[in-house]
């Protein structure tokens, strides 16, 4: 990433350039020069961390009641101090995007949010690669307005913030809210705030980087029950994309809700959800296929000799 200042504030530029492990790279950010070496990971800027460091993003937006409630739970745990670096507006369903083709800009708000014009990946990108000037322990990404489950993964800005974190050989975890409406904000907010100290206090931060998805139902934090480990399910095709006419006689197409759920039998996060309970599932950026690489191997030596040429071919 390189940045410079334009009108008073952060611009930056997203670098195509991939560099070798043991190079170092200058960055400017805020007028300040900083060098981070380059090993595969970030490394810490500071010589010694006492207190635990996390960054925070999400997708609906810096100003979107999720992040905050997120934020003011998180600054309660002893030691820790918390960063929030989020998307200007709502980038739901950005997945894992990156800005390439336009400038960055980032913004202080007047309660110390960073907020940037582009999408959630963008926010945790630049805040690693320059912006905040060390290493956090753990990147956090929510709470998110609705649940992410199943496909919903795929798509999700949530997740997408959280994994550009699991990326840089950062732990991650997504956290999102079943159902919209933030009807019991302050309980997910408060669970979120367990979870995170439970494995603080388990030491799981200093472990290789790993990447969780948590839903936490939407009720009351007492009614809450034991959060479960639990497998990804699967949804139905999104519903039909529904056709409008513009003021100008041009169709317009706004693509459709997401489709229920197809796989929510026991020990998916569907089912969990449904039971009260808080669904983890570990996840992982491998999107190989693992159990069908043989088949394609035989596949494609046939398709070498000719021996599966179709008639008429």
């Amino acid at each position: 990433m390189m940045a410079r200042m334009i009108g008073g504030a952060p611009v930056c530029w997203m670098s195509h350039e991939r560099r070798g492990p043991g190079c170092r790279r200058r960055n400017v950010v805020n007028g300040r020069l900083t060098e981070v070496q380059q090993s595969g990971h970030l490394q810490s800027v500071a010589t010694a961390i006492q207190t635990m460091k996390i960054l925070i993003s999400n997708d609906d937006g810096f100003q979107a009641p999720g992040i905050v409630a997120l934020h003011d739970a998180l600054k309660t745990l002893d030691g820790v101090e918390v960063e929030v670096v989020a998307p200007e507006h709502n980038n739901s369903a950005k997945s894992n995007a990156l800005t390439l083709h336009s400038p960055l800009y980032v913004h202080k708000a007047a309660n110390g949010f960073r907020y940037v014009n582009g999408t959630p990946a963008d926010c945790v990108h630049i805040a690693l690669t320059g912006l905040l000037g060390y290493r956090p322990d753990l990147v956090v990404s929510g709470i998110n307005n609705g649940a992410n489950m199943g496909d919903d993964t795929i798509y999700s800005g949530t997740v997408g913030a959280a994994m550009e974190g699991y990326l840089f050989g950062i732990p991650a975890i997504a956290f999102s809210q079943v159902d919209k409406g933030w009807a019991e904000l302050e309980a997910a907010a408060a669970k979120a705030r367990e979870l995170v100290a439970q494995m603080r206090a388990q030491q799981l931060f200093n472990e290789t980087p790993w990447l969780l998805n948590v839903n936490i139902p939407n009720m009351p934090l007492e009614a809450l029950r034991p959060a479960k480990l639990c497998r990804l399910g699967r949804r139905h095709a999104a519903e039909r994309v529904i056709v409008q006419e513009s003021p100008r006689g041009e169709a317009m197409y706004w693509i459709g809700g997401a489709g229920a759920a197809k796989d929510d039998a026991e020990g998916t996060d569907f089912h969990a959800t449904a039971q009260g309970h808080v669904s983890i599932t570990p996840l992982k950026v491998d999107l190989t296929d693992h159990d069908n690489l043989g088949y394609w191997a035989q596949t494609a030596a046939r398709l070498a000799t000719g021996a599966a040429a179709a008639p008429g071919a």
